[in-house]
């Protein structure tokens, strides 16, 4: 856990201003968090931190790469990172998560640690279908081309029978009835 100190910010003696923080993160900082998500990576954190009477406004700004391990060829890869996150720290009188952008703090506290969010932030700019840069092309190609089945059209009511005419299928047609009374 003393490699998670490095993120640590004492916010009792501050005033109520605005204030600037730069914290790099690598190989350390995912081993010490215990998680598997992320095992290596190279992040850069700029925080700026806004203090007043009632709360603490945290904005991140989370630059790097992190080592993924792709989901079709299990090669490892570099996912770049790059996202923009708020947390709010409102103070009171207990510690409780409101929802996943505010936070209630103690009145007390003395000192947050700001890499659970800076890790957090890391998570959920990543993408949910781990792909290696190779495969990505061919996958967008895949999902451009007509090559899929057509399963369901909702304006194919019409079908042609062998005289040429067409006659719309009778249970759209007691539909229809329905909607006209």
């Amino acid at each position: 856990m003393n490699a998670l100190r490095a993120y640590d910010i004492h916010i009792v003696g501050l005033e109520n201003k605005r204030y600037e923080y730069d914290f790099t993160s690598d190989d350390a900082f995912f081993v010490a968090l215990e998680q598997d998500l992320i095992q290596k990576g190279n992040i850069q954190t700029h925080l700026l931190l806004e203090k007043s009477e009632t709360m603490i406004r945290l904005d991140f700004h989370i630059t790097g790469t992190v080592e993924q391990i792709c989901d079709r060829s299990l090669d490892e890869y570099d996912e770049p990172v790059d996202t923009r996150q708020t947390m709010l720290l409102k103070f009171g009188d207990h510690n409780e998560e409101l929802s996943d952008e505010i936070e209630l703090i103690e009145r007390n506290t003395a000192t947050i640690n700001v890499a659970r969010y800076i890790f957090e932030f890391i998570s959920l700019s990543l993408p949910m279908k781990r792909l290696h840069p190779r495969f990505r092309n061919e996958e967008d190609e895949d999902d451009d081309s007509p090559t899929g089945k057509l399963i369901y059209r909702s304006d194919a009511e019409t079908n042609d029978d062998e005289d040429g005419q067409s006659t719309i299928d009778p249970r759209w047609a007691a539909l229809r009835k329905l909607s006209d009374n």
